[in-house]
């Protein structure tokens, strides 16, 4: 119960700058964006990504908002007939957790999964046509304390969340983690 009130309490941080107004008109967490995100998790839990039994990396030290220790990965998947680019990071904690403890019982560990998933190139060009997505371990989406869910353009024109931070990564790839081409060829 400790994990998840720590990762709760990071969520809430993310989205404390967001003023009110743009909360109420954020382009992300509708009905909608939720639809997708369920059908990204069905993908994810397919291509054993998610999920118990969920393949398994050599972790790696993190920060906020993602967690003390991440894994990483890297494919594509085709979701409502798109195939594109798709990042999984699992986030997982508390603090001054370690590599050992993370393989030894991930289940124990994880935090959250958050996601970006290249949309079709008219999703939102302006920010890449990524579709991000915070999910909680049993792959229903977390919250922000608006209570919208954390899918979609999630922080876009805000102060904070997934976009507002990911601008700031170099190039124009919205990624931190590498500077591998994304680009997936569409058969």
């Amino acid at each position: 119960m400790m994990k998840t009130s720590i990762y709760g309490a990071l969520a809430g941080m993310i989205f404390m700058g967001v003023p009110a107004v743009a909360q109420e008109t954020a382009p992300f967490g509708t009905d909608e964006d939720a639809d997708y995100a369920a059908q990204l998790w069905e993908v994810m839990t397919g291509l054993g990504l998610v999920g118990e039994g969920a393949m398994q990396a050599a972790p790696y030290p993190g920060t906020d908002p993602h967690g003390m220790m991440l894994q990483t990965f890297y494919t594509d998947a085709e979701v409502a007939g798109h195939r594109g680019a798709l990042v999984v990071k699992r986030n997982y904690g508390p603090e001054g957790v370690t590599v050992d403890e993370v393989l030894a019982d991930p289940a124990a560990h994880l935090g959250a999964v958050t996601i970006m998933f290249r949309r079709a190139q008219d999703y939102d060009p302006e920010t890449g046509n990524w579709f991000y997505a915070k999910y909680l371990p049993d792959g229903t989406l977390d919250r922000n304390p608006a209570d919208m869910a954390l899918a979609g353009l999630v922080g876009k024109g805000a102060d904070a969340g997934c976009i507002a931070c990911h601008q700031a990564a170099g190039g124009d790839d919205y990624l931190f983690t590498t500077d591998a081409d994304l680009t997936v060829a569409v058969e």
